[in-house]
Order: C-alpha cells, then structure tokens, then sequence
C-alpha cells in the first residue's frame, strides 16, 4: 500500500480551514460525466448535464474543460486552487486566469507521470499565456450551464458539511478531525498519513491547509500539494446519497394558497426538528430564503426554535400541525 505524508506545525495546525469551493465542483463534475456507472449517485444531474454537452455552442466552448479531465486525469494544481471562504466563481476564476506561465506548465508536466496530456494540453503546454483564457472560459460556460442551476442545492449540503466538520475540529481537536475526515487518515502526532496513489512526503511549512468539501469524488482525499501553490484537498462531503432527493411537494395546494408554496414546502418538512442548513439542502432554496420564510413563520406563531448545542433547530407548533392537519384532510 503507498501512502502519502503530510508533516504540520503548530502554525499548520492553527491554520486549517474549511471553505467550499464553486471551481471544484465545476471541474470534478467532468469525472461524474466521464463515468456515470461509478458517480450513479449522480445520475439526475449526469442525465441533464449529457443533454447540455451535447448542444453545440456549449460543447465547442466547453472542450478544454473536458480534455483537461476526461476518465479522471489527474488535475493540474491550478486548476482547483485552494478556495477560501465564502469565495465566489467570479473570484476563483480571476484567480485561474492570474496563473503565472511558469505555473501553468509546472502544474501540467506533474500530471504526466500518471497519463500523457490530452491535445488541449499539450498545446497549453506550448502556449499557457494564449490559451488559458479559452480554459477559462471552458469552465465559465461549464459552471453557468451545468452547475449554477443546482447551485443552491449543492451549496447548501457543502455549507452543511463545513459546519459539521469545524464543529469537530473545534471539539475534538485535529488528530480526531483528520480521522474522521476519511478512513484513508490517519493522524500520528505531527502529520497524516494518506493511503494514496502518490506516494509523498510534504511539509506544510507554516502556510496551513484549505479542505474543500466535494460532492464529486468517491473515496479517498485529492491533495493538492506543491511547493509554489496554497496547500489544498478535496474531501468526499457527507449525505452526497439525499442531494438529487425530490423537492417535496406539499399533498394539495389548500395550505400553499394561504402562506405560499415555499412556506407551505417549510411546514410540511418541519414536523420534524431541522436545521436551516438541512432545511436548505432538502428544498434547494438558498439559506437566506429558508431563514426569511422561517421567520416570517415564527413571527405568525407557526414555527418554534431551540438552540441545541452549536446550532439552532425548528419545528412547528400546535397551530402549524393544526393547519397541516386541515390541509392533509385529518
């Protein structure tokens, strides 16, 4: 088995974070696209991504996008750089399109040992300063076709993992964190060990570690470790399985008419005590959205809250189980 080692300071310690990062998603979708018997939990989302790819103005744009990571070819650095958080799209993109030259061809010739570069590569490899604004571009196209338009529902399981895990990184301290992260981890003291393909012995040098959630890789931990870029990895987020669940749908529109459908959506999933997180993740409407209906509903005296531990859960009351009953026919 080879294994991978990642030697932190105290500084390294203090300086992991936790961010999610929209290029991520954008890139590693590819690998789901590329391979839907092994991404299947995606298969909603590959179904209308194939029908996207194949309409011509998007498939001609997108191309260096696809070249660069068809059949999971290892990624060059740059191209999934360390997220920080509450970044945006606009942001990591102006980030890609900063990349030095120089870069560019270093990320690109640490891919090659694995797989030889695809066409695009290779003249990337040639000519990184007139082609990378046309990757760019691939992944502007890619992200507003394919991935904005579930955005809401992916954002809100990868904020919901990002809370999840600092809370245990705060509670447990980061030896626990690391091996919860994932079972390929293992913490000894001043570094993780990764069961890994690569076979590497990194020292994080004061510069700290960004872990990025994904929705789009299986197993294992992706590092993205070289001396000239941030430190950064890619980590399989949690309860990828409910992300393509169906919105429901309250039975009848009777309650939907008086309080609105997204409230209506709200109350029907709240006789059970959630979080807005969850309540977000499970309706794909953003945070902000679910908090206005639910305190517009708590102003009415139809929902509740209780902090538990670090985070705050709803529920409704006797009146909402009362117009829910009504609505239901009980």
């Amino acid at each position: 088995m080879r294994v991978s080692e990642l030697r932190f300071s105290l500084a390294d310690v203090a300086g992991v974070r936790l961010a999610v990062s929209p290029v991520n998603e954008t890139v590693m979708s590819m690998w789901a696209l590329a391979s839907p018997v092994r991404y299947a939990v995606h298969l909603p989302w590959i179904d209308r991504a194939r029908v996207t790819l194949r309409r011509p103005e998007v498939a001609a744009r997108v191309r260096p996008l696809v070249e660069l990571t068809w059949r999971g070819c290892p990624l060059p650095d740059f191209l999934t750089p360390a997220a920080r958080p509450n970044v945006e799209m606009d942001d990591q993109l102006d980030q890609i399109a900063a990349t030095p030259p120089a870069v560019v061809v270093q990320d690109l010739l640490a891919t090659t040992p694995r797989r030889p570069l695809s066409p695009f590569g290779r003249a990337l490899l040639a000519e990184p300063r007139g082609l990378l604004p046309q990757l760019v571009d691939a992944l502007r196209v890619w992200y507003d076709e394919a991935i904005a338009p579930d955005w809401p529902r992916m954002r809100a399981l990868l904020d919901a993992d990002v809370a999840y895990r600092a809370a245990q990184l705060a509670e447990g301290g980061a030896g626990r964190f690391f091996e919860q992260l994932n079972p390929n981890l293992r913490w000894l003291g001043d570094r993780v060990v990764s069961d890994d393909p690569f076979e590497r012995d990194f020292d994080l040098r004061g510069r700290g570690l960004t872990l990025n959630p994904t929705v789009f890789t299986e197993r294992r931990v992706l590092w993205n470790l070289l001396e000239d870029s941030l430190p950064a990895a890619a980590y399989p987020a949690r309860a990828v399985g409910t992300l393509w669940e169906a919105t429901p749908s309250p039975p009848g529109d009777s309650l939907a008419r008086v309080v609105g459908p997204g409230r209506a959506v709200l109350l029907h999933l709240l006789d059970t005590a959630t979080t807005t997180t969850d309540l977000a993740r499970l309706t794909g409407m953003s945070a902000g959205n679910v908090s206005q209906h639910l305190a517009a509903l708590h102003a009415a005296g139809l929902v509740h809250r209780v902090r538990q531990g670090r985070h705050v859960l709803y529920g409704n009351t006797e009146a909402a189980k009362v117009l829910l009953r009504a609505s239901r026919g009980g």
